[in-house]
């Protein structure tokens, strides 16, 4: 029984960064906004343009939860009209490895389910 406890809380440990993780980057446009912000600082009519199919709204509720795992740096320039622009952390900047991962992966997924091996 003592070997069952020990695994059960080596699972866990396991498992608790994972879920971290997949709670901040939760949904299909957190990744893509990232994506978007790797080429450098835009404003928010610019990342709904490269990230196809967000509606404003949800663009506005991404960007605000990003920037509250500081994941997203939101800049407001004392100007008129005010221009807002948004910017990677060096936070989120650590995601790279994990991004290219995922199109690695997503590559060759795509390739599987469109051959006839499926």
């Amino acid at each position: 029984m003592e070997t069952t406890a020990l695994k059960h809380e080596e699972c866990v440990s396991l498992l608790r960064p994972i879920r971290d993780a997949l709670d901040v980057l939760n949904g299909k446009w957190k990744l893509p906004i990232i994506v978007a912000l790797t080429f450098g600082e835009k404003r928010f009519g610019e990342i709904a343009k490269e990230v196809h199919g967000i509606t404003d709204r949800m663009l506005s509720k991404e960007l605000r939860d990003m920037e509250i795992n500081g994941l997203v740096k939101r800049t407001v320039y004392d100007t008129y009209p005010v221009k807002v622009t948004y910017t990677l952390t060096p936070h989120s900047q650590t995601l790279g490895g994990v991004i290219e991962s995922l199109r690695n992966w997503g590559e060759l997924h795509r390739k599987k389910i469109l051959s006839d091996d499926v």
